[in-house]
């Protein structure tokens, strides 16, 4: 059996849209380490998102905010942050208009004024987009369980600035009034998103594991990647092997080289047995 190195997208891939991570997505990545595979999650979140029952499975390392962050056994391989300029001016732009937002970075996610507010309703609209039960949402501090409030918000360590849409239209001036800047939605396509996002340029997930590859001394043919979302379709191309979850996008299966079973239908191990990283 040759040694792999395996990607797994976070929400919608290791764990479903209610934070949980099926045991046997825990047995599978265990069980495929202990084979000599490498394990890395590659994620829109910042390592302040990446909880401690998510590092407790046991992992090699992160790429964190869809590229702009890289770790491998501890050690930061890459990292690049918005510049204090453009994070001032971000902030500065969206307190204008009154767009409440959080802000990505390592050391934690830092919360505009009336974000829990003017966030609760977003997310739980999010949540029932992905499925979660009407019993099951939650709301910003229970999304978000370490997400700091009443901090001062101009910040010399900011991956990426998300904010809440009030209207689509947001999202077009945002993308204008920053050019220099990478702008995204996400929470729904098109005009139904719910979040616009701004962050760093000229990176994604692609490019962020073709930095580590180099880092770790791989080889592109070993790499195989798990992911849901458009945004994961970077990754899909630039692997050997793209997967998709049964529970995913439309565009993320038809970009994917194979399709697996959904996230709480235990679509991670089914995975891996297929692609002969774990046994039965």
């Amino acid at each position: 059996m040759g040694h792999n190195v395996i990607f797994l997208d976070v929400d919608g891939t290791l764990t479903d849209y209610e934070n949980h991570i099926p045991a046997s997505a825990v047995h599978a990545i265990r069980q495929a380490r202990a084979n000599g595979h490498l394990v890395y999650i590659c994620t829109g979140r910042s390592k302040a998102e990446v909880y401690e029952e998510i590092w407790a499975i046991g992992l090699d390392g992160m790429i964190g905010g869809n590229g702009c962050y890289v770790e491998h056994h501890g050690k930061v391989v890459f990292e690049q942050t918005l510049s204090e300029q453009q994070e001032r001016a971000v902030v500065d732009w969206l307190q204008e208009r009154r767009l409440e937002f959080y802000l990505e970075c390592n050391s934690g996610l830092y919360a505009s004024a009336h974000f829990e507010e003017r966030g609760e309703p977003t997310i739980r609209l999010y949540q029932q987009r992905k499925g979660t039960a009407a019993d099951a949402l939650g709301g910003v501090r229970r999304v978000f369980p370490e997400m700091i409030f009443g901090a001062d918000l101009y910040r010399s360590d900011v991956n990426k600035i998300s904010f809440i849409l009030e209207s689509y239209q947001d999202f077009l001036d945002a993308q204008a009034a920053f050019p220099d800047l990478k702008a995204g939605t996400w929470g729904g396509k098109g005009e139904i998103a719910l979040f616009g996002d701004l962050g760093v340029p000229a990176v994604d997930k692609a490019v962020a594991i073709d930095r580590l590859l180099e880092a770790v001394h791989a080889k592109r043919e070993d790499t195989i990647a798990f992911g849901d979302a458009k945004v994961d379709i970077p990754m899909f191309e630039y692997c050997a092997i793209g997967v998709a979850m049964g529970s995913g996008g439309e565009e993320a299966k038809a970009a994917a080289d194979y399709v697996t079973d959904a996230v709480d239908q235990d679509g991670l191990y089914h995975a891996f047995r297929h692609f002969h990283l774990i046994e039965a």
